[in-house]
Order: structure tokens, then C-alpha cells, then sequence
């Protein structure tokens, strides 16, 4: 068994982490670590987990190294760079789900993270962990930077473009909508209740960070190229799942037929991206209910030859392919698992 530790085991990520290591038949639970819940159980943290584990979270100190194999920070951004810069090199894998190492261009992190001040050379060790995408990477990482819910959904729609077709993309422009678990626990008027339901918000009209990290990261993969990768996000009232909908400008000759094909090729052996023709179900996909509790991202893509684009929809749900199912994703991959161990989960559908 395969020891794993979580901190910031009270937060809404956390919980999805327990959820899933909890039903992993090669993943052990051994240690939860926060600062605010000190001594609380999952149990009284989460609800939904009635689970008696022997488990309460303690503070984090270096002494945990003795206690896990892999540990998965589900904390603020800040709070991460202390703890990476604390356990690297003591324990065989850490995985980070906050931003603090997804960007690795230093001036790029420091206007989109200026909070986080973070050790230069870990910044260079984490690998970016789209396990669709760095696989052979991760078969040996001692560090892993998971990237934001947004950022993954607009990699895995741009990919096949960029690093299968090799287009130059001259403009991206990405609108993006997610639901309030997106923001985590951290409690702002704007997400009362009665402010936040039937709500659209544009709360990043002009600008996301997420979209700054998938610049920084498909640049440094080639081979095609990205002028301009800009993005508008909004709150929308329901709680999971997430839509991104990239609205790609190019001079090189596409058609629908050749995209398609293109899409499905480049995701053929990646279970967990669903390749799906708009109008091919009861609903149009991608929607982020078709993927609700489950690891899956849904792409859809579109040539929209009047208007001189490239339609790109990707729905995930935030808080699994966004976050915690990715991150036991990448951990498979590390410790040479099958990819799809205990995420074999289907969506749970209506919800």
C-alpha cells in the first residue's frame, strides 16, 4: 500500500481527496493535516464522509515524512510554497493542487501570483501534471504542480490543436463558467446566498490566471504556437462543474472532418477525455452535469467556417478532473499504477 497524506484536509478539495484515497485499493490514508481543525475528524469535517479512519488532522511538520508516501497540499497558494520548500526531498512524491509552482516563467508568476514567494529552483523541479499530456514525466516526479480546474479544461481542448495538429494559433479567446465550489470555503458576500443564486458573475472579465498558465506550459511544449491566449470567467449559481469555451483564431486550413479525426486521434488511449460530437446525446455536450462526480473531461469541437474559427468546449467537474481525481490520476502514473485505479467512478447524472 501506497502511504498518502493530506493537507488542508478541511477544505472542499481535501475532502474530495479523502473520498477517493479512501476507495483506492492501493492508496492508504495515514495522515490529515490542516492548521484551523486541529483534532477534528474527517467525519465531522465532511459530512458525507462517515468514515472512522483513526485519523484527526495534526499539524505539519517535517516528522510526517516518516508517516507517508505522497502527500497532496489542497492549501492556499502561499501556505504551499512553505510547505513544498519544508517536505521536498523528504518525502518521494508531493503533489500541490494551488498555483504556487504552476507557472513556471518567473515574472509571469509574480503578476499573477505576487503573494507567493516561492523557492526559484523547486519552481523548475515541479512538473506541470496534466497526466494526459506529461505522462512519461511523471513516472519518476518527486514534485507535481496540478493545474487549476479552468487550465485543465482549456489544455485539454487546445492540446490536439497546438501539440497534434501543430496549428499557430493567432488568437485565443477563451469564456469560461464555473460553479461556486470553484472558490473554495473561503466565505465573500459576493457568494451569499442570495447574491450568488441565479447568478452569472462575471467575477475576471478581463483576465484569469489559469489562462496564463497554459500559455507558460504550451509554449514550452510546442510545436504549434499561441499569439494571444486571453479569458473572461464568470460564477454561475450552480455549485460543481465547469464549461470553458475556447474561440480559436488561425490562418492554417482546418476543416470539421479533419478536426474531428484530429481530436479523437490525439485522445485515443486517454480514457478520461471523452472526445464528444455536440448533438450526439439527449442534451448538447460538453455540459458539465454529463460529467458531475467523476474524472472525465468532455470535449467538443467545432469549425465555424462564416465566422473564421475554431470552437473548443470542455466541461469538467472542478473538484475531481479539476482537482482531487486529478491529482490521484498523477499519483498512478507516479507510483506506475493503471491511470483509471479507484477513479473508475461514472457521472452521476441529473444532480
Amino acid at each position: 500500500m501506497i502511504r498518502a497524506g493530506v493537507v488542508g484536509a478541511s477544505g472542499l478539495a481535501g475532502g474530495e481527496l479523502i473520498r477517493l484515497i479512501t476507495q483506492h485499493p492501493d492508496l492508504e490514508l495515514t495522515f490529515l493535516g490542516g492548521s484551523s481543525h486541529i483534532g477534528r475528524r474527517p467525519s465531522e469535517l465532511h459530512p458525507g464522509l462517515r468514515l472512522d479512519l483513526g485519523l484527526t488532522v495534526q499539524p505539519v511538520t517535517e516528522d510526517i515524512a516518516g508517516q507517508v508516501d505522497v502527500v497532496f497540499l489542497a492549501t492556499p497558494a502561499p501556505v504551499s510554497a512553505e510547505l513544498a520548500a519544508l517536505l521536498a526531498d523528504r518525502i518521494p512524491a508531493v503533489v500541490d493542487l494551488s498555483g504556487a509552482f504552476r507557472i513556471r516563467t518567473p515574472e509571469l508568476h509574480d503578476r499573477w501570483y505576487p503573494k507567493v514567494k516561492r523557492r526559484t529552483d523547486l519552481a523548475d523541479r515541479f512538473v506541470y501534471g496534466v497526466p494526459e499530456l506529461v505522462g512519461d514525466q511523471l513516472a519518476d516526479a518527486a514534485l507535481i504542480s496540478l493545474p487549476g480546474c479552468y487550465a485543465t479544461a482549456i489544455t485539454l481542448g487546445l492540446a490536439p490543436l497546438t501539440l497534434g495538429l501543430g496549428l499557430d494559433l493567432k488568437t485565443v479567446v477563451v469564456d469560461g463558467k464555473s460553479g461556486s465550489s470553484g472558490g473554495g470555503l473561503q466565505l465573500r458576500t459576493a457568494d451569499l446566498h442570495p447574491f450568488r443564486s441565479g447568478a452569472i458573475a462575471p467575477y475576471a472579465p478581463i483576465g484569469h490566471r489559469h489562462a496564463a498558465e497554459v500559455g507558460d506550459f504550451l509554449e514550452r511544449g510546442k510545436p504549434g504556437t499561441i499569439g494571444s491566449l486571453t479569458m473572461s470567467a464568470y460564477g454561475v449559481s450552480h455549485v460543481r462543474g465547469l464549461l470553458t469555451s475556447s474561440y480559436v483564431f488561425t490562418d492554417d486550413a482546418v476543416d470539421q472532418r479533419a478536426l474531428q479525426r484530429a481530436y479523437v486521434r490525439f485522445y485515443k488511449e486517454h480514457r478520461f477525455v471523452r472526445v464528444r460530437r455536440h448533438a450526439e446525446t439527449l442534451i448538447p455536450v460538453p455540459d458539465p452535469q454529463a460529467v458531475l462526480g467523476s474524472n472525465f473531461c468532455d470535449v467538443t469541437v467545432l469549425h465555424d467556417e462564416p465566422g473564421g474559427r475554431i470552437v473548443v468546449l470542455a466541461a469538467l467537474d472542478n473538484l475531481v478532473k479539476g482537482a482531487a481525481g486529478q491529482a490521484v490520476q498523477a499519483v498512478n502514473k507516479r507510483f506506475a499504477l493503471p491511470e483509471e485505479t479507484g477513479l473508475t467512478m461514472q457521472p452521476v447524472m441529473p444532480a
